[in-house]
C-alpha cells in the first residue's frame, strides 16, 4: 500500500504491470496496466484486502492460455468491450475503456491474455499465516528470499 493508503503497486508497476487499489468503499480492485501505462483490464470484484486481490490476479495469470472472452455491445452509447466470466457467471476480469470496432475489442483481448502471460508471479503471502512479517524477524541485511540450496562442492 502507499503512503496514502490507496493502493498497492507490484514492484516495476509505475508505468506497466498490477496494481490493487482501494475503493471507495474500502474495498480493493485491480488493475492491469500496459508499459506505455495504459489500463488495459480491470476486475468488477472486490476484495476485502490488497493481499486477496492479489492472490486474484495471480490465479488469472495462472490461467492465461485457457481464458475466453464474452464481447459484447455495451450498453449506454457506442462500442464493445470484452469481459472474462468467473464464477457464478459474474465477470472476472474486463477491459478498461469501451472500443469502437469489434475487431479492435477482439484484438486488445488477444494483447492482454500475452500481457497477463508475461506478468511474473505475484510473490504472495500464506493465506492462512499473517499477511506481513516483521522486518525484526531478518537478519540486518539479509536478502528477502534465501539462497537457492547447491550442491556442495566436490573439491573441498
Amino acid at each position: 500500500m502507499d503512503a496514502s493508503g490507496h493502493g498497492h503497486t507490484a514492484a516495476g508497476a509505475s508505468r506497466g504491470g498490477f496494481r490493487a487499489e482501494r475503493a471507495s468503499d474500502g474495498r480493493y480492485r485491480w488493475q492491469l496496466k500496459a508499459p506505455n501505462g495504459r489500463v488495459v483490464a480491470i476486475t468488477p470484484a472486490a476484495y476485502r484486502t490488497a493481499a486477496e486481490a492479489e492472490r486474484g490476479f495471480d490465479g488469472l495469470r495462472a490461467g492465461a492460455d485457457g481464458l475466453v472472452a464474452r464481447i459484447t455491445h455495451v450498453r449506454d452509447g457506442i462500442g464493445w468491450i470484452w469481459v472474462v466470466p468467473g464464477s457464478r457467471g459474474l465477470p472476472e476480469v474486463r477491459s478498461s475503456r469501451a472500443y469502437e470496432r469489434y475487431a479492435t475489442c477482439q484484438n486488445a483481448f488477444r494483447r492482454f491474455v500475452v500481457l497477463l502471460a508475461k506478468h511474473p508471479a505475484l510473490e504472495l503471502p500464506d493465506p492462512t499465516g499473517p499477511l506481513r512479517v516483521a522486518e525484526t524477524s531478518r537478519a540486518p541485511g539479509a536478502s528477502r528470499s534465501p539462497e537457492p540450496l547447491r550442491a556442495p562442492d566436490a573439491a573441498r
